[in-house]
């Protein structure tokens, strides 16, 4: 009846947003979304910043630039100069959370049949913004220091990456492997952009919640010291991991010719993000709350991600093997010999979420694969929910069929 367009005659919705139905189920632990854990936002700080904010309430309730609040665009040029990076007015914009930067990118960068390079396992909404815009994904495969260059280069070496026209990585906590890509990893990487001509997406969510080992610069911070780098670098920020994600504030910064092109996508898809959460975001940054906060945030986390390392080596050790990540939210491990979607079909009986690995993949699937998140539960709740697991596994073992 309907004529649907050719990418959504069939759509694949969120894997993991698919299973917001069983959160409200009496008892159930989620160690599945990807959220921040609420009891952590900074109420106090955001409802002064919203209080100053509405001090100018027409500014508020305006239609405001296209690019985004002047005031919110210098905050978020000093925070890019605490990351190591100048950045411009004109080569920055604000964007309705860092995904929003993403798909405008798509939208002036990608024809149908271009070849995007992606890590793999990979961020399933930058899969699905990819298979939206019917883009050639080609994967490359990530281990504990993140994406493999030494294969990528390779790949690109033989032909066997084709021409592509850009690279989407998380490099630093990555979503969902948790794990950060080396320094000279992420210099090899940019030489193969100069090389072989393609843009690179760095897209920073969790770069600020590191709460072990040493930092690693940006890779814009990195292209600024190689010639030829810097405008083969779009890097997406947000505030969404580090403040709260309701207030939808994101950032791309990048050369001035794709930032001109994303403001007019822009103007076709909302105008402009809302300009009373921007002057929320641009009075909370000005105050210097971000940076009390932070330290906080990561002391919790921290916590938090031992608890759940702890539990699953106490309980599953013997059958499940993970890496611990030095920051973010995310833990990724496989236990050999079960499917990970049969496994969480059990655990939705045990009363437990996690997110099979199956989502994560756009080819070459491995299906005994996870992610877990130890941002949002407490973290007395780590090892019942191991627990749980635990319990889901040996139903399977025992020749349970699915629930």
């Amino acid at each position: 009846m309907y004529q649907f367009s050719e990418p959504f005659r069939d759509p694949t919705g969120s894997p993991i947003r698919e299973l917001f139905k069983y959160l409200g189920e009496p008892g159930m632990i989620s160690v599945a979304g990807g959220y921040p854990a609420s009891d952590l936002f900074d109420l106090d700080g955001l409802q002064h910043a919203a209080a100053n904010a509405w001090s100018q309430p027409a500014r508020c309730l305006q239609y405001g630039p296209t690019d985004g609040l002047p005031e919110l665009k210098d905050e978020i040029a000093r925070i890019m100069r605490q990351r190591g990076v100048s950045v411009t007015s004109t080569e920055t914009m604000v964007t309705t959370g860092s995904q929003q930067g993403f798909d405008l990118l798509l939208r002036v960068m990608i024809e149908p049949g271009d070849v995007v390079l992606t890590e793999q396992p990979a961020y399933p909404a930058t899969l699905q913004a990819l298979r939206m815009q019917r883009a050639r994904v080609v994967t490359i495969p990530v281990d504990e220091d993140g994406l493999d260059v030494a294969r990528l280069t390779a790949m690109l070496e033989s032909g066997a990456a084709g021409r592509p026209k850009l690279l989407y990585t998380v490099p630093t906590f990555a979503n969902p492997t948790g794990a950060t890509l080396t320094r000279e990893r992420r210099a090899a990487l940019l030489d193969l952009a100069i090389r072989f001509d393609f843009l690179i997406v760095e897209d920073e969510p969790y770069a600020d919640l590191r709460f072990a080992g040493e930092f690693v610069p940006s890779l814009l911070s990195l292209a600024e010291q190689m010639d030829g780098a810097r405008e083969r670098l779009v890097y997406l920020g947000s505030l969404s991991k580090i403040v709260a994600p309701g207030l939808r504030i994101g950032w791309l910064v990048a050369p001035s010719d794709i930032v001109r092109r994303c403001v007019v996508a822009k103007q076709t898809a909302d105008l402009c993000s809302a300009p009373w959460l921007q002057a929320i975001g641009a009075a909370y940054l000005a105050e210097g709350a971000l940076q009390r906060h932070l330290p906080r945030i990561t002391g919790v986390y921290q916590r938090k991600c031992a608890a759940l390392c702890d539990a699953l080596d106490a309980q599953l050790g013997s059958v499940v093997q993970f890496q611990r990540p030095e920051g973010g939210m995310f833990v990724w491990a496989r236990m050999d010999g079960i499917d990970a979607s049969a496994l969480l079909a059990q655990a939705i009986h045990e009363r437990v979420l996690f997110v099979p690995g199956t989502a994560f993949y756009a080819d070459r699937v491995d299906a005994s694969t996870f992610r877990l998140s130890f941002a949002a539960p407490g973290v007395d709740e780590f090892g019942e929910a191991v627990s749980r697991l635990a319990r889901a596994r040996q139903s399977i073992q025992n020749g349970a069929s699915p629930r």
